[in-house]
């Protein structure tokens, strides 16, 4: 038993860029783990700054000085910052206010509808169970209006951070862009020796998430847009925090779809009730998540992440478990990275098997 396990032990562990490459993930997970909250603004700004520096890299390919690609994309960065904060937030947070402005009415003609349902269908639904479901959700948004209130109370907090954030992170993104070859030989200073295998896995998994991530921004953008130009020809109410959010569901495949039929379904239901329009409404909303699915993520990310559905579905529910919203934002690339690492050891296994036989 004890030379099974030392063998299976020599043929993938025996490597020293196995263990270096081993060490160096648990050390970034720790990090994250122990130190993610205080380090946000500056995960956020390499993250920008990561994607920022494809667009830098695609100017001096024209032959443009890499400073003045670096002004020139930070430029527009900062220009898109502004019009987020100038126009798109304050039009989401009056759709906000005007959804819990209506919250009431609502939910006072949703329970109209439902307890219309045992006289349609005396056989399937009764009136205690119609109770019982308007208990549930009355409950249930009892304790949302609650978290509302006290988010409402840390908004003095909140604002500060976000205004720090709003200094920190530009700044930041402009030093990681400036300084990106000084800071990745500073860094490289720090790493063992032996990591030929660990720059093969980053290699692989820069290339497949660099392109996954490019494509998943202009797939939201195009879902978003669609979405948000049918919802307004059907003249959906607060098409343009639904339409976001619908574009922000492509973020967490398959289940952000499924999970955004609740919230289009609910408006829906809200604004016209249980009629045609409603059913329009849902129909126009999975015809734009199958063109999704079947035309536009196929054209953007054709060949970009080599997983199995199943293993994507996995990476959601894992990481997402692990680290929240941020989990399920970083899911794929996440697991991106560990296939490539696993791909990099099973290679160097065989390789190792190869030399002790």
């Amino acid at each position: 038993m004890l030379q099974i396990l030392r063998t299976w032990f020599n043929r993938y562990f025996s490597d020293p860029q196995v263990l270096n490459l081993g060490f160096l993930l648990c050390a970034g997970f720790i990090l994250i783990f122990t130190l993610g909250d205080m380090l946000t603004p500056v995960m956020i700004s390499i993250v920008i700054a990561y994607l920022l520096d494809g667009m830098v890299y695609w100017l001096e390919c024209l032959k443009l000085p890499r400073m003045v690609a670096i002004i020139v994309i930070f430029s527009l960065f900062i220009a898109s910052l502004m019009v987020l904060l100038i126009w798109l937030l304050p039009l989401l947070s009056k759709q906000i206010a005007e959804l819990l402005h209506e919250l009431p009415d609502m939910l006072t003609r949703s329970q109209m509808e439902l307890m219309q349902l045992p006289q349609r269908y005396p056989g399937f639904i009764s009136e205690d169970q119609i109770r019982e479901i308007i208990g549930v959700l009355s409950s249930q948004l009892t304790r949302l209006g609650q978290q509302i209130l006290s988010l409402s109370l840390a908004s003095v907090k909140g604002l500060i951070l976000l205004l720090v954030y709003l200094i920190l992170v530009p700044l930041l993104v402009f030093f990681f862009l400036k300084d990106k070859n000084m800071l990745i030989d500073w860094c490289k200073g720090f790493l063992p020796k032996h990591i030929d295998m660990t720059t093969e896995v980053w290699q692989e998994a820069n290339e497949q998430i660099a392109n996954y991530v490019r494509g998943k921004i202009w797939e939201i953008m195009i879902v978003w847009g669609v979405t948000y130009i049918i919802f307004m020809g059907m003249e959906v109410n607060f098409t343009l925090l639904l339409s976001l959010f619908v574009g922000l569901s492509v973020l967490v495949p398959y289940i952000g779809a499924t999970v955004m039929f609740i919230p289009v379904g609910l408006i829906a239901f809200f604004q016209w009730g249980l009629t045609a329009d409603m059913a329009y409404t849902l129909v126009a909303y999975a015809i734009i998540q199958a063109l999704d699915g079947n035309l536009l993520v196929p054209l953007l990310l054709s060949g970009v992440v080599n997983l199995h559905p199943v293993a994507i579905i996995v990476a959601v529910l894992v990481f997402g478990g692990l680290w929240g919203l941020w989990g399920l934002f970083f899911a794929i690339p996440l697991a991106t990275l560990l296939h490539a690492v696993m791909k990099a050891w099973l290679k160097n296994s065989k390789k190792t098997a190869g030399e002790l036989r």
